[in-house]
């Protein structure tokens, strides 16, 4: 058996299955990562939608006078928005 002894080919066994587990388990927990990753982001996009509806709604019922005090202006005598 290429002049090695039965010892020998139990530890090059042993660590061949050592980087084995290793490989797969670094694998494992970079797919993880990625999909923990991904997961984050979706719910931050969806949070964003979310916020930005709900402001959407707030100016689509605000008249002419509250969207002109929203904007830091002042609504004058005349109606007209400075």
């Amino acid at each position: 058996m290429l002049g090695l002894a039965f010892g020998t080919w139990v530890r090059i066994g042993i660590a061949a299955a050592l980087i084995g587990a290793l490989v797969w388990s670094h694998r494992t927990a970079y797919h993880a990562g990625i999909n923990s990753e991904r997961r984050a982001a979706l719910e931050r996009s969806i949070d964003l939608l979310r916020e930005r509806n709900a402001t959407d709604e707030t100016i689509r019922n605000m008249d002419d006078a509250a969207l002109c005090r929203a904007l830091g202006g002042r609504v004058s005598d005349d109606d007209t928005c400075e």
